[in-house]
């Protein structure tokens, strides 16, 4: 795996003050090629600044997509949570065979999200704010540097709101459901057990964003999904890091445990969050498939 790129302390200050400049124009289109695919995003948004300093960073989804339709031979049925611009679409795409749902509940990055895949005919998008079960409460979007939060509130900018229950019935042609991603900034606990229980017969392979720090700040305990998915049938964890530099492999049962890592200073980790693949113990191919990604003993 490709090392970090180092940056030196010039070009940090460099980067932190055009996202400056940036932040005052932030919905400004720019045309884009991030990591070989190109894309239409706000000025503001980080991602080209992230690929750029971690030459990894966000490959293991693409790279899970195609294990995962090599080891089952098919074009891989796919949900994107919280699909933002659609970057993580277009790099599933330029990897593999696959059909992408996406849903996004954010009516700025919707729209750049259609600008981005609208002509893709291998791509649907329900454009709702996802939530485990039906909740009156009104949700407000809080952007920052190309990713959105939610936290209870009003806004011109907030978009239905869609249950996951209803989100298949509605989407009949994403039935067979194999890999579910989800980046919703603290909600993926709550949404992903969901999510999972609403595709129980298709025992999707799940990738999500860990990061207890934002989970707390939306009211969640994180700890929460390592037993609700366990209940569901889920023995197999693969984790990397925000920059997907690979960290271990792991049963479910050891995932309390190894959280507390993520509970140690800042400054000491040296990464903000896990993303974590997790797998049915009943799907082979998922079990392969995330061991081609991530071997029980990375290199």
């Amino acid at each position: 795996m490709p090392p970090r790129t180092p940056e030196s302390f010039a070009a940090r200050v460099r980067r932190r003050l055009g996202w400056v400049v940036r932040d005052r124009f932030p919905l400004r289109p720019v045309k884009r090629t991030v990591q070989g695919v190109d894309m239409v995003l706000p000025w503001s948004h980080r991602l080209p600044d992230y690929a750029r300093t971690e030459p990894e960073y966000g490959q293991n989804l693409p790279r899970l997509t195609a294990a995962l339709a090599a080891r089952e031979g098919q074009q891989v049925v796919a949900i994107d949570i919280g699909a933002n611009v659609g970057d993580s679409a277009l790099q599933m795409l330029a990897a593999a065979p696959v059909k992408i749902l996406c849903v996004e509940g954010d009516q700025v990055f919707l729209d750049f999200l259609h600008t981005n895949v609208d002509a893709l005919s291998d791509v649907a998008i329900e454009p709702a704010l996802l939530l485990p079960y039906a909740d009156d409460v009104s949700m407000a979007p809080v952007r920052a540097g190309g990713t959105t939060r939610f936290e209870p509130g009003q806004s011109e900018n907030t978009l239905p709101t869609v249950t996951t229950a209803a989100l298949r019935t509605r989407h009949p042609d994403f039935d067979q459901v194999r890999l579910v991603k989800s980046d919703t900034d603290g909600y993926d606990i709550s949404l992903v057990p969901a999510v999972a229980r609403t595709w129980a017969d298709t025992k999707p392979v799940l990738f999500f964003e860990y990061d207890p720090t934002l989970t707390r700040l939306a009211g969640f305990d994180p700890l929460d999904v390592w037993s609700e998915l366990t209940d569901l049938g889920y023995r197999h964890v693969r984790v990397w890091d925000n920059g997907s530099r690979p960290i271990g492999t792991y049963l479910i049962d050891e995932m309390v445990e190894q959280s507390a890592a993520l509970d140690v200073p800042l400054e000491q980790r040296l990464y903000h969050f896990w993303d974590v693949a997790v797998v049915h113990g009943d799907d082979e191919a998922g079990l392969q498939a995330v061991r081609d990604v991530l071997p029980a003993d990375p290199a």
